[in-house]
Parts: structure tokens; C-alpha cells; sequence
């Protein structure tokens, strides 16, 4: 890691939904857990949170807090401490430390606490933010139609503009999905897939998940994330790899 960089990841929820929506060819009653991941960047110029996971108190009252539709769909799985606010106190952090989010995209599991940020500057694509004012949207406008200070993006952002940490657009899942990478040390940097990528097993088969904006354009997001890959020293994080996940949380959440 850098001198002047840190990159922690985060249990910002979990999840319990049919299996199908993630694998379309799983059987009909078969269900999967998955982790819903957060990353917090330390760089000398502020504080990064790259995502914000599942609403506060949504383990507590998943119908008031993430409505009917969404609570029928998938179980709340994890603790009420799995939440960004928590997560930040565990690493001696509050809300107002954090000065930039950048948003991979705005479905429930990702945006949930955006509003707990109100000092932050908020990163996001404006293709993600056209599409989820669009009339009739299918984004729930409980958790990012708040008043934030929303930076619009079009296409790849150096946050710090020092190459360390760069959101590029990986758009398919959603129309403006973004992704991230994060440069720990000279040779050794993370690739924050988030929804462009479910899972490792996403990627080795070229499996495209039903909830996606347009097949062809996921699929090349996922050839630009396998490529990436495939680079010397360059290790992706997925958006729900249970498996994954199992390896990060043995670290403590502290990548390097």
C-alpha cells in the first residue's frame, strides 16, 4: 500500500433472494446468500466511500425501511452492525470524515445510505442519474432522491488526480454503472467491480445475470473487467461473491 492510500472493504448488508436472479439457469426454489459490499479509500487528500450499501435499519424493519416490494423479494440476512455507519465507527470514523462517494450505480443495495453523507461530494455517471429520473424509472427514489452535493460524471474520473484512485464507466447491468480502481502500491492495484461483475463465476462463463439494462453491453464491460484482470498485479473484487468474500473478511477487510 501506498504511503499515502489505504483500501478497506466492508460488509454493508446481506442478502438472502432466489438464486435465479443472479444464475438464470438455477431451479425455481433454490435461494442464495450473498454479501452487499462497501470499500472504504484512506488517501492523504480525503476519504472515499465506493458505495454505501443497504439503508440504515433495514434489518430491524425491512418493509418500512426498503418497502413491500423489495422486503418480499429478498431477506435481510445479516446484523443490524452490518450497516456503513457501523462499519466506519469500527475503524475509529463518523459520517462527516467521509469528503467523496462514488456511486456504482443506484439500486437499493448500493445507494441505501447515501443520505447519511450530506458533507460529501457524491460521484456518479450522469447516464446512471438520467436514467433513474427518467419518468417511470424503476429505481426507488427513497435513497438517492435526496438533497446531496451529486457530481455528474461523463465517463472516467481521476478523484484525486494522482492516478491512485480512477471510476470508469461499466455500463450494462445498468445504464451508467461505474467501477473503480484503486492503486494500493506501485504494482499492485484493486478493480472494485461492484454489479458489473456478480461473481468470479460471472466472469469465467460469461454469465448474464436477468436483471440487466442490455446484454450486449453488459458482456463487454465484463470482456473490459477480464482484461483487466489478466494485467500483472491486478486483483477484482465483485459486486456478490459469497466465496470472495469469505477470503476479504479473513484479512479483516484491509486489502493489500
Amino acid at each position: 500500500m501506498t504511503a499515502h492510500l489505504s483500501l478497506h472493504a466492508m460488509c454493508c448488508g446481506r442478502l438472502d433472494g432466489p438464486r435465479r436472479a443472479f444464475f438464470p439457469d438455477a431451479d425455481a426454489d433454490e435461494r442464495l446468500a450473498m454479501p452487499v459490499s462497501c470499500f472504504l479509500v484512506r488517501h492523504a487528500k480525503g476519504s472515499l466511500l465506493f458505495d454505501t450499501g443497504v439503508a440504515f435499519g433495514a434489518v430491524e424493519d425491512p418493509v418500512g425501511v426498503l418497502g413491500e416490494p423489495v422486503a418480499s423479494y429478498f431477506r435481510m440476512a445479516g446484523t443490524p452492525a452490518e450497516n456503513v455507519v457501523d462499519q466506519l465507527a469500527l475503524r475509529g470514523m463518523v459520517p462527516d470524515d467521509i469528503t467523496h462517494v462514488a456511486c456504482s450505480h443506484l439500486h437499493f443495495d448500493h445507494c441505501g445510505c447515501n443520505g447519511r453523507f450530506p458533507r460529501a461530494k457524491i460521484l456518479i455517471q450522469r447516464a446512471e442519474m438520467d436514467a433513474a429520473r427518467k419518468p417511470g424509472s424503476p429505481y426507488g427514489r427513497r435513497w438517492w432522491d435526496v438533497a446531496l452535493d451529486y457530481h455528474l460524471l461523463d465517463g472516467e474520473h481521476d478523484v484525486f488526480g494522482d492516478g491512485t484512485v480512477v471510476l470508469f464507466p461499466t455500463p450494462g447491468h445498468t445504464a451508467g454503472h461505474q467501477s473503480a480502481i484503486v492503486q494500493t502500491a506501485r504494482q499492485r492495484r484493486f478493480v472494485l467491480a461492484a454489479d458489473a461483475c456478480y461473481t468470479e463465476e460471472h466472469l469465467l462463463h460469461d454469465i448474464i445475470p436477468g436483471n440487466h439494462w442490455h446484454e450486449q453491453t453488459m458482456r463487454d464491460s465484463m470482456a473490459q473487467l477480464r482484461r483487466m484482470r489478466d494485467r500483472s498485479g491486478t486483483a477484482l473484487l465483485f459486486g456478490h461473491d459469497q466465496a470472495q468474500w469469505q477470503q476479504v473478511e479473513a484479512t479483516n477487510g484491509a486489502l493489500v
